[in-house]
């Protein structure tokens, strides 16, 4: 009887909300709703993914923060997972190690008690979007009996990684994850570049390699967190977190050769291009760094360079 009604529930899954969308802009692009296969270059079904995510050691489910189909295809997926009979760990880059304590004193005491988790762990003074749109990630590991974990590092310590370097940080955590030694030329130039056009040119050059360092102390301790957490760990980051030539995953296939690490990536689509391969170019690559992308709808069309720019122009004067 259970079988069967894990069956049905996972039906009711597959065709129940890819046709129903929170974001606007580009619903009609044909990409959209549509998984990509980035090594075979072809579509596959939503039932095809699942399989293919389930029996992974560790899988990145990256997203744009402020698009709310991604957090809601992130707990789809999340649920379908844990239909696998497995629990793995759930560790989200939006809370830090600062705030571990605090998000553990809450579980131990509401097991199930995901709605409470925001308030438990301060997350209204984070900047991230609404705690809510996350809810849904968190209540699908604990429904599922799976620990709901801290991976980032504080921003203390990221502005002291900035200042410092590596130094700023556990010594076994930084000989552990390879901290201590020089990133390749051709990756440390690609985060470099990157870091400058994603800032629309605002970041001063002399500012970009210590931003670079903290992107990449970042990377290192969300897969030695991963790590930590097991076999089946699935991390919930920004797809620039989630990349596979220098994200979570590069760090992961050092810490763990042996690992299957897998990364999907939810996509916004842009407007016009229907071409899977053509939205490498957004991630300064020759193909998208993903093992699997899911196109959405845009949530704006507004070019982030103007919709962030008194940001990023008081971010230039502080650098």
């Amino acid at each position: 009887m259970k079988f069967r009604f894990a069956v049905l529930a996972t039906i009711l899954l597959l065709s129940s909300c890819s046709g129903h969308w929170l974001s606007y802009f580009g619903q009609d692009n044909s990409l959209v709703g549509r998984i990509w296969d980035v090594r075979a270059e072809e579509f596959i079904s939503e039932q095809d993914l699942i399989g293919r995510l389930g029996p992974a050691d560790y899988v990145m489910l990256g997203e744009k923060h402020d698009n709310l189909d991604h957090h809601r295809l992130q707990a789809q997926v999340l649920r379908q997972l844990y239909g696998f009979g497995r629990n793995p760990a759930l560790a989200f880059e939006m809370i830090d190690f600062d705030q571990a304590a605090a998000l553990q004193q809450h579980l131990a005491a509401n097991p199930k008690g995901a709605e409470g988790i925001g308030k438990a762990v301060k997350w209204e003074r984070t900047g991230w979007p609404d705690w809510q749109h996350y809810q849904p990630l968190a209540q699908a590991a604990l429904a599922a009996g799976a620990p709901v974990l801290a991976a980032n590092l504080p921003r203390r310590l990221s502005r002291a990684v900035g200042k410092q370097g590596f130094a700023a940080l556990d010594a076994d955590l930084v000989a552990t994850t390879g901290l201590d030694r020089p990133q390749p030329d051709d990756i440390r130039r690609a985060v470099e570049k990157e870091i400058g056009v994603s800032h629309c040119g605002y970041l001063p050059k002399r500012a970009v390699p210590a931003v670079a360092r903290v992107q990449r102390a970042k990377d290192a301790t969300m897969a030695h967190s991963l790590r930590r957490a097991g076999a089946g760990a699935v991390l919930i980051a920004g797809s620039g977190h989630a990349r596979t030539d220098h994200g979570v995953p590069l760090v992961l296939r050092h810490l763990a050769p042996d690992a299957l690490v897998l990364s999907l990536s939810f996509q916004e689509v842009h407007i016009g291009d229907t071409d899977p391969a053509l939205y490498a170019e957004s991630y300064l690559a020759e193909r998208l760094p993903f093992d699997f992308v899911w196109f959405t709808p845009r949530r704006d069309t507004t070019d982030p360079c103007e919709k962030f720019k008194e940001q990023l122009q008081k971010f230039k004067k502080k650098s």
